[in-house]
């Protein structure tokens, strides 16, 4: 498995990605919520947002995104969830339920127009995870 932080900016995704370019170094790859399967799905005012982006620089690499809905950043709610990608479906399966137990899943581990598995929850202890599988 491995895990990467997932970084939301509602709506400053772009901007926080040039400036961690310019800090870091690196690279970025963006997908727009205009160019994905699901623009049709997301209202107008989000079209212009980054659906999904992965960042690396050096030794680190995280995921960010604009979020589903815009806010501002408030760092007391926070705008972090931890994203694991399991080897295989079954150990996907296993992590997602163990980890939701007792937790509030938002999207259930179901195909994702990408390929492969995709599910989010909020644990227990308040801790927002994606998981992904093959």
């Amino acid at each position: 498995m491995q895990l990467q932080p997932y970084l939301f900016f509602y709506g400053r995704c772009a901007e926080a990605l040039e400036f961690y370019k310019s800090a870091l170094g690196g690279t970025y790859e963006a997908m727009m919520v205009k160019d994905s399967p699901m623009a049709k799905e997301m209202p107008p005012e989000a079209q212009s947002g980054v659906m999904h982006a992965s960042f690396t620089a050096g030794g680190l690499n995280f995921l960010a995104s604009d979020g589903r809905e815009h806010k501002a950043i408030d760092p007391d709610a926070g705008n972090i969830s931890l994203a694991i990608a399991a080897s295989d479906e079954a150990e996907g399966k296993r992590v997602f339920g163990a980890l939701a137990d007792g937790g509030e899943v938002r999207m259930p581990l179901e195909p994702a127009f990408w390929g492969g598995k995709f599910g989010m929850f909020i644990d227990r202890f308040g801790v927002e995870w994606m998981i992904t599988a093959p």
